[in-house]
């Protein structure tokens, strides 16, 4: 696996709660991918992951790709993230692909898409987020 600026940064507990682990990174081409554990605790009264559980993946799967590309010098803050639920999601892992669009000077435009672990495409999102210093907002 590549090595990225997200190696040198302790997860949050956010992060932790969903699984969330580094499986491969193109740092130069703002590419990344993140598997998630898909546990049954997420899920709503029809077995399947809740919505705003596969929503916050998505999230933490396209903000480390900007945050890679950039070699741990750009953070985001989301400004607005689209999400398109195409497959119910039963526990399990999860994995999350993104890859950044265009970097800006203080806006990114990133695509992300979560899948099953045998490919089946569960949702996809595209957002747009603010670009801070990470020296400035990460304790």
């Amino acid at each position: 696996m590549t090595r990225t600026a997200l190696d040198d940064i302790e997860a949050p507990p956010s992060a932790r709660l969903l699984g969330w682990h580094v499986l491969d990174a193109k740092p130069a081409d703002g590419w990344i991918r993140i598997g998630f554990d898909g546990k049954a605790a997420f899920c709503n009264p029809a077995g399947f992951i809740q919505g705003g559980i596969l929503s916050a993946m998505l999230d933490d799967t396209m903000g480390p790709a900007v945050f890679a590309m950039t070699g741990g010098r750009l953070y985001t803050t989301t400004v607005s993230m689209t999400v398109n639920f195409i497959a119910p999601a039963e526990p399990g892992p999860i994995v999350g692909e993104a890859r950044v669009v265009q970097l800006g000077r203080t806006i990114a435009f990133i695509e992300g898409r979560l899948n099953r672990a045998d490919g089946v495409l569960l949702a996809t999102a595209t957002a747009n987020a603010r670009l801070l210093e990470s020296a400035r907002v990460l304790r």
